[in-house]
């Protein structure tokens, strides 16, 4: 099941080639345009792509991009009685505007070079109303005795509140399913209780105000944030520096393991902290371990961060990433 804020990516590509006689900017020439799944959507459509049954619990507005996500969400056979409609606020949509820049050599191959030239935003930050959070209540608690795991998919767009996440995880905890929680700042401190979260270093260092810009400082932000939130792990995502698992073992000691990144070429960071959270869950509702579950989730962001936008991955690729980190293994352990 995963819970939170319900994002339409929306991507429009094209050229520039003239600047604008009106004003001194470009003019943006249109070539194509792209619709997606964001934020929890894109969790949900990241465990339907690797074969979990997704429970999607949202909101969306009363408008046209709401009916195309919905509409989107269907044709991937994803559950969406989770889904309300509030006609207060819209659908909460990113528009990215893509221009090309020429050709660039990635691994020896000549691609398209893209760059973001402007992000649009469309979505309202209020809080939902105490009805509607009812009904997303309603909506968990009905889903619970078919649910193998949670995840918390917040983006600080009014979904998710103190209130929510503190009723799912009394709900939840008869059945002792996994809560995972990729956070951001507004709820961050609510989370305590849950199994484990997932942040990105920033939003690591901002939770405790202080910047990590070193292995002595991350270590001291994770032990704080699994401390507080009385976390069984944490998992900080470090981009090109990989991800950092904190586990707190049952002698109440904590064990750290760095996890190095698997990914030569970044085309787009968008969405790949959905990719990993996904992973993670799915990993540990099959009862893998937390190193295994992070390991698996750190193959899959490199998957991520190789494709444009909010992309899936398939069981073929992570597989094919698991082969190959293996090959790759088995030759640094052979003595040369």
């Amino acid at each position: 099941m995963i819970i939170g804020d319900i994002i339409v990516d929306a991507y429009i590509w094209g050229d520039v080639n003239r600047i604008s006689p009106e004003a001194p900017v470009p003019v943006f020439e249109i070539e194509a345009e792209q619709t997606g799944c964001g934020g929890a959507a894109n969790v949900a459509q990241n465990v339907a792509s690797l074969g979990g049954d997704a429970i999607l619990v949202g909101v969306i507005g009363k408008d046209r991009e709401g009916e195309k996500l919905v509409q989107m969400l269907t044709e991937m056979n994803l559950t969406t009685t989770g889904i309300r409609i509030d006609s207060q606020r819209p659908t909460s949509t990113k528009t990215r505007v893509i221009v090309r820049a020429g050709t660039a050599t990635f691994a020896g191959h000549e691609r398209d070079s893209r760059h973001h030239l402007l992000r649009i935003d469309r979505e309202s930050k209020q809080e939902i109303s105490i009805d509607m959070q009812e009904h997303l209540l309603n909506s968990v608690v009905s889903q619970l005795p078919a649910t193998d795991g949670i995840i918390f998919a917040d983006y600080d767009k009014g979904v998710i509140n103190a209130q929510l996440i503190r009723d799912v995880i009394k709900h939840a905890r008869p059945y002792d399913i996994p809560i995972i929680v990729d956070p951001k700042r507004n709820n961050f401190w609510h989370y305590k209780g849950v199994t484990a979260v997932t942040p990105n270093h920033k939003e690591a260092g901002s939770a405790v105000n202080t910047e990590i810009t070193d292995v002595e400082q991350l270590l001291s932000v994770g032990e704080k944030i699994i401390n507080r939130l009385s976390l069984k792990a944490l998992l900080i995502t470090r981009e090109a520096k990989g991800m950092s698992l904190f586990e707190r073992k049952p002698d109440g000691s904590l064990q750290v393991e760095h996890l190095p990144p698997h990914s030569s070429v970044v085309t787009d960071v968008t969405g790949a902290g959905d990719t990993a959270v996904a992973v993670f869950t799915l990993a540990l509702t099959a009862n893998a371990d937390f190193y295994t579950a992070a390991a698996l989730s750190s193959l899959a962001g490199g998957i991520a961060v190789e494709k444009m936008g909010c992309a899936t991955i398939t069981p073929k690729e992570l597989l094919n990433a698991i082969e190959t980190e293996r090959l790759s293994q088995e030759h640094r352990d052979t003595p040369t």
